[in-house]
């Protein structure tokens, strides 16, 4: 239990970042697009109050609701950058690519943690653990204090990020998935489903189907990503 609690603080925080930096991605790359909205609402910012004021729900209370009631087995919150619907019609290509910067970032957090964890391996700081170790990937050499804490966060921070990439490619809506769709769907269509997913509320389903449908398919993505965190040091 001392340890489940001494973990809450390293889950929640790597969750509020990596959320953070996911719209704040979206809302930037939409004002690149010529969507202002959500940098009028502050979103356009690494600063999690403004985040948290517009989603206080779906960063705060949620999140930290599952990570108690699961003792730290699962975790579920989420976030949100306003867009103009309008711009999204004009422009399904930027909207696509306003959708595809929030996974995108969440792939380039879990190598940023990657760099740093192989720092710690070549300073002798850190030790990967066993294939086996399930979704710990990183311990500290010394049996506690700062570096265990760091090399605890890292291995956390990597693995939320990598699971929440691949979640929010799913193509259901309302996640990204569903709008990246329309880089490679005919304008026609992508307009279609824009106007699908809006009249039938479908959205509500979607994320049914993504979370009866992620679960089976998290293992599979998350060992993949730990071979290639680990293939640098295979064989050697």
């Amino acid at each position: 239990m001392e340890d489940f609690i001494a973990l809450v603080p390293l889950w929640y925080i790597a969750f509020l970042l990596s959320t953070v930096c996911h719209e704040a991605a979206h809302a930037l790359v939409a004002k690149w697009g010529g969507d202002l909205t959500a940098y009028s609402g502050g979103q356009v910012t690494l600063d999690p109050v403004p985040h948290i004021k517009r989603e206080p729900i779906g960063l705060v209370v949620i999140p930290l609701i599952t990570l108690f009631t699961s003792h730290g087995g699962s975790m579920f919150g989420w976030g949100s950058a306003p867009f103009d619907p309008f711009w999204q019609i004009r422009y399904p290509r930027r909207a696509a690519l306003m959708a595809l910067a929030g996974p995108l970032t969440n792939f380039l957090l879990a190598a940023c943690a990657a760099l740093c964890m192989y720092a710690g391996i070549y300073l002798g700081v850190f030790n990967f653990s066993s294939f086996g170790g399930g979704m710990s990937i990183v311990v500290s050499l010394s049996e506690s204090g700062l570096l265990e804490g760091l090399a605890t966060f890292l291995s956390i921070f990597f693995t939320l990020n990598v699971i929440l990439g691949a979640f929010n490619l799913l193509p259901f809506p309302p996640l990204d998935g569903y709008t990246i769709l329309g880089l490679f769907l005919p304008e026609e269509i992508t307009l279609k489903t824009i106007e699908f997913a809006r009249s039938t509320g479908f959205s509500f389903f979607g994320i049914l189907l993504a979370y009866q449908f992620f679960p089976p398919v998290a293992g599979y993505v998350f060992g993949w990503a730990r071979w290639l965190l680990y293939l640098p040091f295979l064989g050697g």
